[in-house]
């Protein structure tokens, strides 16, 4: 028998073994390959029989390869092998063993052999081949497969020889399998590696390499074996194994077992895996889906047979022989639907109308929902399927993808997915670059993919909603003026310019050039469309292509939403090249002919109402481009066109005949908000008194044109309310013309008030009839919907009259004083008038928050109004919410009332009313967001309030029971200030000088409110037994001076916020219908709130701003500016006003805010708060906030507003108290506040490490600080270090009973509560306690070492400010006795 070498067999040994091998003419157990030499060219052959004979000259390599072994031997380790990257550069010195250089430099073939572990081939079945009668083998065709492997059976694909192995190899392994009973356990799939079938045979352990005779026998031993430890295994000990063995072994091995054990699968096992479906989804299918549903898993599909096929295929078909259910899985009919079982989402899918297909609905196919991707039995198509299809080569896929995009849009944007969608369509559509796909397909040749394309674009931008809306309230007071849809303002990040010289630094313009297409849209979509040249694309689409009607109005309808996002973008579309004229020429021509038909395949040449809105939108921009619409492109010529007759005779489709005249009319009154056009008002007069006369002749309320002429009714209003306002203001500049002496000075309008007086007496008595249809059921919606514009004309009538120089006082005031008999007071009694009021709560949206909350729709970077579906729900602009009358009403009342202050007494009735009154509670308890979809309707409401409260100004002097609810009143001014939004600064303004600061609203201060604040505060403190500071019974003293300050007080704050002069000039030219002098109806950009919330400590911080900080950003302490000291006392007299009487209003002020405004008292100056009268205020302010309800909401780990955090501010107070604080008493209470325990220990870690001198000064005793001491001893302190601190500032002599009692007992507290503590601690925390309680122990200072170990609790009325124990309680003393014992041992 043969030997296998040994490794301590030398050369001599290897040969001779060598010889008897090959004598024996025993087969070899391994070939050597060799491999061709890529340098020479040469390739190598298979040597047989082991002979390890060269017959080539040149260097060989000799590889040895082993069957059923990966190339690479795994590691027993999952981690992968270890490289040194400094080996290859440090210095080895080489073993100077010659021996071992001979073996390692040895290339013979006995180094080769030594190295191989040869296998046992003798029990290796031999196949001979079949004898057959044929001289020659058959010649295989194609066609004859029985003898090939199945090719479901094969992963992967091979050729034909190779499938003729295979299944030579399946026919040898079912002769050697041997047929045996056994058991495996039920285990999943995953863990069933070589034990899930009961056959004998082991998968792994093949026996090759052992002697013929027991190698059988021995691999049938091991094999029974495992199986008989498997069977005697418990599942969850099988799995724990596995897991074992899984994160030891490399994942290589791993794979390498599996592959062996897929290879021995039956061919039902593996076509009954393969068979599985699998579940559909993609990259973006998890991220957009349906919610609450998930399909149930569905039996493996049988196996088609010819039976079953719809086709029955002939012989004569090539290739039709054989089926192949692969490929024939398409012919199959279609699973069911699955059945809704878990709560797990599904990819959601719609149908060509946008709409949304339940999971679980079962369409017909003759739909055309279904298709071939993934899911194929659910219909519809998916996010991912769609951007596919819009990116095919077939037109007809183009085009219809992208028509479902829009009409998936379209359906989002109105709200329709909110509750069955996880996510929002619209920013999943973005986010996957829905944008540049619309753009690309803006340009593709074919005029129905490019229709799509816009029609997808329009969806995308444009809510139809949101237009109708805004529309709807053009005819409101100040209703032509609106906010720029611009995305929420992001600061850049200068990360990039930090240490960039400032000649370096790029400008905001280069920086936006810089900028990628990708990131302008993720910032601004209508920014990004505009960069990538949308203009031009679509000015080629109207001017060369000329596409259908709808693509028309699609486009001029996106123009309109892009000149809507600020001045610069409605710029870019007038200045885009022929972009306007195109416009002009085609859908705003001046002489057209009649359409045959009522559906034209075209509308150029004819005028279009959406053309004309958009000259609307962009005359509102700005009155220059205004100016350059009516002069350079021809816009007079198009009104008086479309003005000078009446709709009917336009040969227009009737409602688009009123529709493009309210348009004309709404234009014209945006022109003459400018003081522009005006002339053309002289040349339609007659034609604008015929359109007046037929107001009255409106079509039936079942018509649908109804609607339209209301509307085109109220533009007219709009129109002639501007034109009076106009006209007001030609005296005025007539005479500033003539005195201005060269100054810029604009000219007077051609319009006097001479052409426009004689409306008045017209309009009135429409006025009146509509009042009296208030009575009738059928003309009640039509009259509701005119009156406010009559109201707000009659106010412009009535406000320019009192400018007037022939105005005639008192022929005004009787005439006002019919109008308020005759209708106001009529009309605000009336039933219809008083059921509206009812709605006002409900309609509001100060005091319904949460309804009005933009949908998931709203993206950041395309902001829209979120009015979708407003109809159906409650707000200002439904046809049940009393907004739109009201504020027409408070106009013209706080007009006339202005002429006439004996009219006021007669409207009290409806200040007290119970809806006004209900209304004002609800909004002095409210507290609104704020954004850009409410911010155009806010401004309505806040415009409500304010004229309510300007009535009250006017009333509450003269009549009681309005007085009664000064307070009320007082309290909706004060949050109503700071919700103002920009471009309504004058209404700030007007709050200021008449509400906030008036006597009047504040009822206390005249009415024993000083008194009881006195009488509360020292019954209070009579109660908990305090001795109360001196300065608490001077509160009273101090409100009834700030009551009499209060004139001064509000001097004080108009001073401070003549930084708003501009805004409040501008806004006020727009409130008070000074035409000629507004540059733009479009609002300043919505960046916040008009005021802070925090604008009653605006002295204190423009204080701090001027004196508190000095160039270098050091604390500065040089003497106080003039004036300084009393704007600082007046600012503190008004917050001690707020804080006791007006609570509610300083709630949106943070606690940690208001801390950190008023330390700036102590950080403005050196000596501020020294000042007796700022001492007095600001000692009375601390007492207020240290309430025990404000502590409790008192939290300095929130940073206040513009600080990084209060630790940084607190760290410039300790500055400040160490340089110039004197031990002032206040300054020393307002530096112990953050002390207490329950905030940060970094700041008590400043004072006892960084500014401990500062103890030698902080005198104030435990009764004059005003916080309770169980807030600074309780819970006891953990820091360590801290507690070091503590105990060294005792032991040295730092901190001493008389300079600091407060953080002395603090201190005592801590150390006592730790030294003597019973709680299990850390080594370090152990030894720590043991030696300060050593070192207390062994003190000299006996006073001290007796406060450290008989401490027992604060106490704020003794002597000392806590008690002591008589002596030590018996468990103390024995700590004390066993630390110091065994610290004696130690030594």
């Amino acid at each position: 028998m043969l030997r296998r070498p040994q490794p301590s067999d030398g050369e001599a040994d290897l040969l001779r073994e060598q010889e008897r091998f090959l004598a024996s003419g025993a087969p070899s157990a391994a070939s050597v390959l060799r491999r061709p030499d890529k340098r020479r060219g040469r390739s190598g052959e298979v040597e047989g029989e082991g002979e390890g004979s060269q017959e080539n000259g040149g260097i060989q390599k000799d590889v040895v390869t082993i069957e059923d072994l990966p190339d690479q031997l795994p590691s027993l380790t999952p981690a992968p092998p270890k490289k040194s990257r400094f080996k290859a550069s440090r210095v080895t010195f080489e073993v100077d063993d010659a021996e071992e250089r001979l073996d390692a430099q040895d290339t013979h073939i006995s180094a080769v052999l030594s190295r191989i572990v040869e296998r046992d081939t003798s029990s290796t079945p031999i196949s001979l081949p079949t004898f057959t009668g044929i001289a020659f083998p058959k010649v295989m065709h194609r066609s004859e497969t029985s003898s090939q492997a199945p090719p479901s059976s094969v992963r992967e694909k091979k050729s034909i020889f190779a499938r003729q192995i295979a299944a030579q190899k399946l026919n040898e392994a079912k002769t050697l399998q041997l047929n045996s009973s056994g058991s495996s356990q039920n285990l999943p799939v995953e863990t069933d590696m070589d034990f899930s079938d009961s056959s004998s045979q082991s998968r792994l352990v093949s026996g090759q390499g052992l002697r013929v005779s027991d190698g059988p026998t021995e691999t049938l031993r091991i094999h029974m074996e495992n199986q008989a430890k498997l069977r005697a295994m418990s599942q969850p000990e099988i799995l724990e194994e596995q897991k074992k063995l899984l994160s030891q072994l490399d994942p290589r091995l791993v794979e390498f077992v599996r592959s062996r054990k897929a290879q021995s699968v039956p061919l039902e096992e593996i076509k009954k895996k393969e068979d599985t479906p699998e579940k559909a989804g993609g990259p973006s299918s998890s991220a957009f889906c349906c919610e609450g549903s998930m399909e149930e898993e569905e039996p493996p599909s049988a196996v088609i047979t010819e039976a079953e096929l719809p086709v029955k295929p002939q012989k004569e078909w090539v290739h039709m022989d054989k089926l192949e259910p692969e490929k024939l899985e398409w012919m199959k009919d279609l699973p069911p639907p699955r059945k809704k079982g878990t709560e797990k989402a599904m990819q959601a899918r719609f149908d060509f109308a946008g709409t949304l297909i339940p999971p679980t609905e079962d369409l017909p196919t003759h739909l055309g929902l279904h298709h071939h991707g993934e899911e194929p039995e659910r219909a519809g198509y998916s996010l991912q399927e769609l951007f596919l299809l819009s990116r095919s080569q077939l037109i007809q896929q183009r085009s219809l993808a992208l028509g479902t995009v829009a009409n998936i849009l379209s359906k989002a944007r109105a709200g329709e997915f909110a509750s069955a969608l996880k996510g929002a369509v619209t920013s999943t559509l973005l986010d996957a670059g829905l944008l540049f796909l619309l753009r690309f397909a803006l340009d593709d040749g074919v005029e129905a993919v490019m229709s799509s394309a816009v029609h997808a674009l329009r969806a995308l931008l444009v809510c139809s909603e949101d237009e109708e809306c805004m529309d709807s309230t053009f005819s409101w007071y100040q209703g032509l003026a609106s906010f720029p849809l611009l995305p929420s303002s992001q600061e850049d990040e200068e990360e990039d310019d930090e240490g960039v010289d400032g000649s370096m630094k790029e400008t905001a313009k280069e920086k936006e050039e810089n900028k990628s297409d990708f990131d302008v849209t993720q910032q601004d979509v209508v920014k990004g469309l505009l960069k990538m040249k949308l203009l031009p694309r679509l000015r080629y689409i109207l001017e060369v292509m000329r596409p259908s009607p709808r693509v028309v109005q699609d486009v001029l309808q996106i123009l309109t939403r892009v000149a809507r996002h600020s001045l610069s973008s409605a710029t870019q579309v007038l200045n885009c090249p022929r972009l306007m004229e195109t416009v002009m020429s085609e859908f705003l021509p001046t002489s057209w002919s009649a359409s045959s038909s009522p559906n034209p395949q075209s509308i150029y040449g004819v005028p279009v109402a959406s053309a004309m809105k958009l000259l609307r939108v962009l005359a509102t921009s700005g009155r220059h481009i205004c100016a350059r619409l009516l002069n350079s492109l021809g816009v007079k010529e198009r009104l008086s066109r479309l003005l000078s007759a009446e709709p009917a005779e336009l040969l227009l489709e009737p409602s688009e005949a009123v529709r493009i005249t309210t348009e004309a009319y709404r234009f014209w009154t945006v022109a003459a908000g400018y003081g522009q056009a005006c002339q053309l008002y002289i040349d339609l007069y007659p034609a604008l008194l015929k359109s007046l006369q037929s107001g009255h002749r409106l079509a039936p309320p079942s018509d649908a044109l109804r609607p339209l002429q209301l509307q085109r009714l109220s533009a007219l209003l709009s129109l002639l309310t501007q034109v009076t306002h106009t006209a007001g203001c030609h005296q005025e500049l007539q005479a500033g013309v003539l005195s201005s002496q060269g100054e810029e000075c604009p000219p007077p309008p051609p319009v006097s008030w001479g052409h426009v007086s004689g409306l008045q007496e017209s309009l009135l008595g429409h006025l009146k009839g509509l009042v009296k249809n208030l009575d009738s059921p059928v003309q009640k919606d039509g009259s509701l919907t005119l009156i406010p514009a009559y109201l707000v004309y009659l106010q412009a009538y009535y406000h320019q009259l009192s400018r007037q120089n022939f105005f005639k006082p008192v022929e005004t005031l009787q005439e006002l004083e019919l109008l308020t008999s005759d209708v106001l007071l009529p009309l605000m009694c009336h039933s219809v008038v008083q059921g509206l009021m009812n709605n006002l709560r409900s309609s509001s949206l100060v005091c319904n928050v949460k309804s009005t909350h933009p949908g998931p729709e709203t993206t950041p970077n395309l902001p829209g109004l979120a009015c979708a579906g407003w109809k159906e729900r409650s707000g200002l602009v439904v046809s049940s919410s009393p907004f739109a009358l009201l504020i027409g009403l408070g106009t013209l009342l706080e007009t006339i009332t202005g002429i006439h202050k004996g009219l006021s007494s007669k409207f009290s009735g409806f200040l007290l009313s119970e809806p006004v009154i209900g209304y004002l509670h609800a909004c002095s308890k409210a507290t609104p967001t704020l954004s850009v979809s409410r911010a155009w309707l806010l401004r309505h409401e806040h415009l409500l309030l304010y004229l309510l409260l300007r009535l009250a100004h006017r009333l509450v002097a003269v009549d009681v029971e309005v007085a009664k609810q000064a307070s009320l009143y007082h309290q909706v001014a004060l949050v109503l200030l700071p919700w103002l939004l920009p471009g309504s600064e004058y209404l700030a303004h007007e709050l200021l000088s008449d509400v906030i600061f008036n006597k009047d609203f504040i009822s206390e201060g005249h009415s024993g409110g000083p008194e009881a604040v006195e009488l509360g505060e020292l019954k209070l403190h009579d109660d908990v037994g305090l001795h109360p500071s001196p300065s608490l019974q001077t509160v009273g003293a101090l409100l009834r001076e700030a009551c009499v300050q209060l004139p001064s007080i509000r001097g004080c704050f108009l001073t401070h916020l003549a930084y708003l002069e501009p805004s409040v000039f501008a806004s006020r030219k727009a409130l008070l219908g000074h035409n000629p002098w507004i540059s733009s109806h479009l609002l300043p950009e919505l960046t916040g709130p008009t005021l802070p919330s925090d604008w009653s400590f605006l002295p204190l911080i423009k204080l701090y701003e001027r004196t508190g900080v000095s160039g270098g950003g050091g604390l500065a302490v040089e003497e106080l500016p003039a004036g300084a000291l009393q704007a600082a006392v007046h600012c503190l007299q008004w917050l001690l006003l707020l804080e006791v009487w007006r609570e509610e209003s300083l709630k949106v002020v943070l606690p940690v805010a208001k801390l950190a405004r008023l330390s700036r008292v102590f950080l403005c100056s050196s000596d501020l708060f020294l000042e007796r009268p700022v001492q007095k205020l600001t000692w009375a302010l601390f007492r207020l906030l240290t309430r025990t309800s404000r502590l409790d909401s008192l939290d300095l780990n929130v940073p206040p507003p513009g600080l990084a955090s209060f630790q940084d501010l607190f760290r410039a107070l300790l500055a400040q108290y160490e340089a110039v604080s004197f031990g002032d008493q206040l300054f020393g209470c307002w530096v112990l506040l953050p002390l207490q325990r329950r905030y940060s220990a970094s700041m008590r870690l400043a004072v006892f490490g960084e500014h401990v001198g500062m103890l030698r000064s902080l005198g104030v005793t435990l009764e004059q600080l005003s916080i309770p001491m169980e807030r600074f001893t309780s819970p006891p302190e953990d820091s360590l270090p801290l507690l070091r601190l503590y105990f060294r500032s005792l032991v040295t002599g730092s901190l001493k009973l008389s300079w600091c009692p407060v953080l002395y007992v603090v201190a005592l507290s801590h150390v006592n509560s730790f030294i003597f503590s019973q709680d299990a601690a850390a080594q370090e925390v152990e030894a720590a306690r043991h030696s300060m309680l050593r070192k207390i122990y062994y003190l000299t200072d006996e006073v001290l070492r007796n406060h450290l170990l008989l401490f027992r609790q604060p106490q704020p009325h003794t002597q000392l400010g806590f008690d002591t124990y008589a002596e030590l309680p018996p468990i103390r003393a024995k700590r004390l006795e066993s630390v110091c014992q065994a610290g004696k041992e130690t030594e």
